[in-house]
């Protein structure tokens, strides 16, 4: 027992210190539990609604490739399949299959394949022109509103009034189904489909080139502009008040909201310069603008990690200050800097804002073949699939965060790999 009243003091206080460390340590775990619970809640809310939407529901109908009405200038080109009749071949198809009669049921019985299947026709014929004048099952999708019959979004009990399937189109697909015509696989559409308005054709192709070539841009314009830049402020610039001053704006720089620099590329790259809205080579000059900050803080870093040893070393043994940087210290700093690039363009690639103020949000089928080429990008195509109102739309907003996610994750993973390997310890 403390016998001064200084030592009960010290004993009160040092109970009351401990007692407040438990409590900030049960604090912190608490913390990191709800951060957890809301990680997995979020992660599971993804994957329920993302994993179906990497397939869909297939039918398998045989029709009869007829050249003459597959192709009726009998070139094979696309100008001469598109003028032919591969829309009627499938619907003659599945007629035969549902063994609709009268005008109502045929009518029906049209609306339960894809809109878009003489597409997967023409190019089965152009993949296989050996097979025409012959009867083949070809595999199409089924429509937005039968595939959501088989998820049972749609339900036989709801009244026949409120909901977008007739009874008698229920009754053809469970006909179908029960005569294993119907088939439930990897939505090709998915991976190889681009921007459209029907849900069971849409696909992730035309975005992800967008977002690849975006990124190229972003990479060739930030990482040498980035380097050189932190190269000069650490090596090179004398201290004064205008470098301070450059060092205070390149920080707050990284600190502002992304929406800022999509605004400074409306005004400068398309309103001044005028170029074209929408394509590759503006939004990765945009991003490349926005991830500057980010690389030139990395890199300074970087630099700063090098022990003053290597500059004396090179420079005692006669080199110049521009040999001893670019031979020796930039050699050193580079893992670094690829990390903090990497990271930078990981963030790029997740962004939105900024390339929805250069028009990036523009409705475009065409998959891009060049940085001048109109395109969008998987954040972008994200954001518009969420606001359409079909319900297949949800599924395949999830899948493509999670193919989002998928990305982010392995470049942020390389970038931790690659500082494990290239960088040495002092």
């Amino acid at each position: 027992m403390p016998s001064t009243k200084t030592e009960q003091m010290v004993m009160a206080s040092l109970t009351a210190r401990h007692r407040k460390e438990r409590s900030f340590k049960l604090l912190g775990i608490a913390a990191i539990i709800m951060a957890l619970f809301f990680l997995v809640t979020l992660m599971t809310s993804i994957l329920s609604k993302g994993l179906p939407g990497f397939f869909q529901y297939y039918v398998t109908l045989e029709v009869e490739l007829e050249r003459e009405r597959l192709d009726p200038a009998g070139d094979l080109s696309d100008q001469s399949l598109f003028d032919g009749q591969a829309k009627k071949i499938i619907q003659e198809a599945i007629l035969v299959k549902t063994g609709a009669k009268k005008r109502n049921e045929k009518k029906a019985a049209r609306k339960l394949v894809s809109n878009g299947s003489d597409l997967r026709l023409i190019s089965f014929v152009q993949a296989n022109p050996e097979l025409l004048n012959s009867r083949q099952s070809v595999k199409f999708a089924l429509d937005d509103d039968a595939d959501s019959y088989f998820r049972g979004f749609v339900k036989k009990q709801t009244p026949e009034k409120q909901r977008r399937l007739s009874d008698l189109q229920i009754a053809y697909l469970d006909q179908m189904k029960a005569d294993g015509l119907v088939s439930y696989e990897i939505s090709d559409y998915l991976f190889f489909g681009s921007a459209s308005r029907n849900a069971e054709m849409a696909g992730i192709k035309g975005a992800a080139i967008g977002s690849l070539l975006t990124l190229v841009v972003c990479f060739v314009i930030a990482f040498p502009l980035g380097v050189a830049t932190a190269v000069y402020l650490e090596e090179f610039a004398p201290k004064n008040r205008i470098t301070e001053l450059i060092e205070i704006n390149i920080n707050n720089l990284a600190a502002v909201p992304s929406v800022v620099f999509g605004i400074l590329g409306l005004a400068i790259f398309i309103n001044i310069f005028g170029m074209p809205r929408s394509i590759p080579l503006v939004g990765g000059m945009v991003l490349a603008l926005m991830t500057l900050p980010t690389i030139i803080i990395s890199s300074r870093a970087a630099i700063k990690a090098v022990p003053p040893s290597i500059r004396d070393g090179a420079l005692g043994v006669g080199a110049s200050k521009v040999q001893a940087t670019m031979h020796h210290v930039v050699p050193l700093a580079i893992p670094g800097m690829l990390t903090g690039t990497i990271i930078g363009m990981a963030q790029a690639l997740g962004e939105t804002a900024p390339l929805l103020m250069i028009g990036m949000v523009a409705f475009i089928v065409d998959i891009p073949g060049g940085v001048t080429d109109p395109g969008t990008v998987l954040p972008v195509q994200i954001f518009m699939w969420a606001d359409f109102a079909e319900r297949m739309f949800i599924q395949k907003t999830s899948s493509a965060i999670i193919i989002l996610l998928l990305f982010l994750i392995i470049m942020n993973g390389g970038a931790i790999w690659l500082r494990k390997k290239l960088e040495r310890r002092w």
